[in-house]
């Protein structure tokens, strides 16, 4: 069986890139991932944006939070992660299609 792997993405006020971000993600090569979005306190669209995407694709969590800042979202999402690997991605980034699968 293929590892799991806990890939955070913390989210503040990014809404602009979120999107292309997320879809970078769910359409890796390697699809054996928990992807949990935390909403650091954004105050723009990107928390609505994170329920939507959780309703399009069940392995994505979503955790709202207050602002904390990085260091604090990234905390978030370890304390919930239940892969065997982690990974960081921030949100205005996008990955390319095969990086989990070359990683693992």
């Amino acid at each position: 069986m293929d590892d799991l792997i806990s890939v955070i993405i913390p989210i503040y006020n990014v809404e602009k890139y979120l999107d292309k971000c997320i879809e970078t993600v769910i359409n890796q090569t390697y699809s054996n991932l928990e992807i949990i979005l935390v909403d650091d306190g954004s105050t723009d669209l990107s928390g609505k944006k994170c329920d939507e995407w959780k309703k399009k694709d069940k392995r994505i969590i979503v955790v709202h939070k207050e602002n904390g800042g990085l260091s604090s979202a990234r905390n978030a999402g370890i304390d919930i992660a239940t892969g065997k690997y982690i990974s960081f991605i921030d949100s205005d980034d996008f990955v390319e299609l095969h990086i989990f699968e070359v990683l693992r």
